[in-house]
């Protein structure tokens, strides 16, 4: 009698709860791995697919690296915009100084964007130094479209807030050359947006977008074309 009682006890030993199993199990898990994120390359020759480059209208290049280790759905964006034509010609709309410089709204109001749906924040903990490229948004943490901005100085106050998606490696002179206000009296403007990778020319200075679905007028028929 005493033999099958300790036999039992034994036995109910080794039969564990689910409570019991799930923290065992949760115990011997793997630790979860820190998230690495990418410094940036400020080599113009390393990985062209991921450097946007903007012609502005002040004769200057900006070069930024973009990446999507930081914010993938956000770097995706920008690239398919630029290579739609969708940035050329638009102008920087809000340029505070000591700030920041603020583009991509069609409209030129601060209140326009793409056609294509708005985007999920991918908030990261890669801070606002000068130089950083990062989206902007209305009030609602999704809402981010095509409007981006530079910042002329650290901003550490936006880290986690916006999403941080690159950052400048060549042209700063450019963009503190951006004429500033909301809107500037005379706008700087993004002659043309491109992907380095894609070998883009550099437009003519004062080049303005040519729309390829305007109607052509006699008047353009009959211009002169001069000796």
């Amino acid at each position: 009698m005493i033999a099958r009682l300790f036999a039992a006890t034994a036995l109910a030993s080794l039969a564990l709860s689910p409570v019991a199993v799930a923290a065992q199990e949760a115990e011997n898990a793997p630790a979860e791995q820190p998230r690495v994120y990418d410094r940036v390359n400020f080599d113009a020759t390393a990985d062209r697919e991921n450097i946007l480059l903007l012609d502005l209208s002040n004769g200057k290049r900006v070069a930024i690296r973009l990446m999507p280790n930081w914010a993938p759905n956000h770097v995706e964006r920008i690239k398919t915009l630029t290579r739609q034509g969708f940035y050329d010609g638009i102008i920087f709309h809000r340029v505070i100084e000591g700030f920041m410089a603020q583009t991509g709204d069609p409209t030129g109001t601060g209140q326009g964007g793409s056609p294509l749906p708005d985007l999920k924040q991918e908030f990261n903990p890669m801070p606002h130094l000068r130089g950083t490229v990062s989206m902007a948004r209305a009030t609602a943490e999704d809402s981010a479209n095509s409007q981006f901005f530079i910042t002329f100085m650290p901003r550490f106050g936006l880290d986690k807030t916006y999403t941080n998606f690159g950052r400048v490696i060549a042209g700063m002179d450019a963009v503190d050359a951006i004429n500033r206000g909301e809107p500037p009296t005379n706008p700087t403007r993004i002659l043309q947006a491109s992907i380095a990778s894609d070998n883009k020319p550099v437009p003519a200075p004062g080049a303005a977008p040519v729309d390829e679905d305007a109607p052509i007028t006699l008047d353009m028929l009959n211009a002169s074309t001069g000796n």
